[in-house]
């Protein structure tokens, strides 16, 4: 039995929804088992008239919750017996294969590297998104804030898991995997940036080069490689102009009737179009390089996310042992002091 331990009072709609999707997801999946971790009076009452398989639900009541807005050290160091503490614990201690929370992502970043750890050999964890593309899928970027600098090595080493979790996790049989620059050409961008370029071409099959941000919306690599600090600008411009295309158009769509009728026609169309960039299909991501499974669901998850999250991200992640594999390649990925 795979057993989820799911932070249910993490994100902006927990529990109803955090429940409601992790029960999706038990319905669906017979060998899955969920551990509803949180207090205890709200998420039972989150169950009352849902049809589940009770002997494959159980809460574990915690008092704490980490909001939102909480400097993330300090709710780690605060908040110890917090929900999504307690749900890295029960990882840490074996009794569930793999964590997932919609929650504060800072504290979960920090709650996983204090109760989980690094990987053995991996120097820095990397935050991982999936960006939907406009022809249909997704690219993995990373890292997109856990470590603001990075070394050329440790560009190497999210080169290597991010490859590995999209031919696992995403059936990519072949990944195409891509350094973030200004340009194309190997010479192009700073020094961080060509170094891990030499190092990626010597050590990576599949290393496609560099590519620009603006490919990235179409699917000309399966994995884009950056720093944090770009790659958290490179996630915020995407959420923000998401957000503003769909509400403008919204807007537009709605202003009279001849725009409503206008709409009513291209409604089919339009939720192809909104289909190819939802991430609930995704339901969230790893974070990759921390010893056990952590996944980090989209904070404003709905239920179908959560489902997601749980069955195309942790239960496949944990079944296809992406971290062993990660393990068993990270000898051709040894970062010296200078590299």
């Amino acid at each position: 039995m795979f057993r989820i331990a799911l932070d249910a009072m993490g994100g902006d709609n927990a529990p109803g929804e955090i429940v409601r999707g992790g029960l999706m997801a038990v319905k669906e999946k017979e060998d899955i088992a969920l551990i509803l971790v949180g207090r205890e009076e709200e998420v039972a009452g989150c169950l009352q008239g849902e049809d589940y398989p009770a002997g494959r639900v159980e809460i574990l009541h915690t008092p704490e919750v980490v909001t939102s807005d909480e400097a993330p050290v300090m709710a780690v160091r605060r908040k110890k017996d917090s929900s999504m503490m307690t749900a890295l614990r029960l990882v840490k201690e074996k009794q569930a294969q793999a964590c997932v929370s919609a929650g504060n992502t800072g504290a979960l970043m920090a709650g996983g590297l204090f109760v989980l750890g690094r990987m053995e050999g991996i120097d820095r964890p990397a935050l991982t998104v999936i960006i939907p593309c406009l022809s249909g899928g997704g690219t993995v970027l990373l890292d997109v804030g856990a470590n603001m600098d990075a070394r050329p090595g440790h560009l190497a080493q999210y080169a290597l898991m991010g490859s590995i979790y999209a031919r696992e996790v995403l059936d990519r049989k072949e990944p195409r995997v891509a350094l973030l620059n200004v340009g194309s050409e190997e010479n192009k961008g700073n020094e961080q940036v060509r170094q891990a370029y030499g190092l990626l071409k010597e050590r990576l099959p599949g290393f496609a080069g560099n590519i620009e941000a603006r490919e990235i919306f179409y699917g000309a690599a399966d994995v884009v490689i950056c720093d944090g600090f770009v790659g958290n600008i490179v996630l915020k411009t995407v959420e923000g102009l998401a957000a503003g295309i769909f509400g403008s158009l919204k807007e537009i769509l709605s202003a009279d009737l001849r725009s409503r009728l206008g709409a009513a026609l291209m409604l089919p169309r339009l939720r192809e179009f909104k289909a190819k960039l939802d991430y609930a299909e995704y339901g969230g991501a790893p974070l990759l390089g921390l010893d056990g499974v952590c996944v980090k669901a989209h904070g404003s998850s709905p239920a179908r996310a959560i489902r997601s999250a749980i069955i195309n991200q942790a239960y496949q992640f944990a079944h296809r042992q992406v971290n062993e594999q990660i393990r068993g390649q990270l000898f051709t990925f040894k970062v010296r002091e200078d590299e």
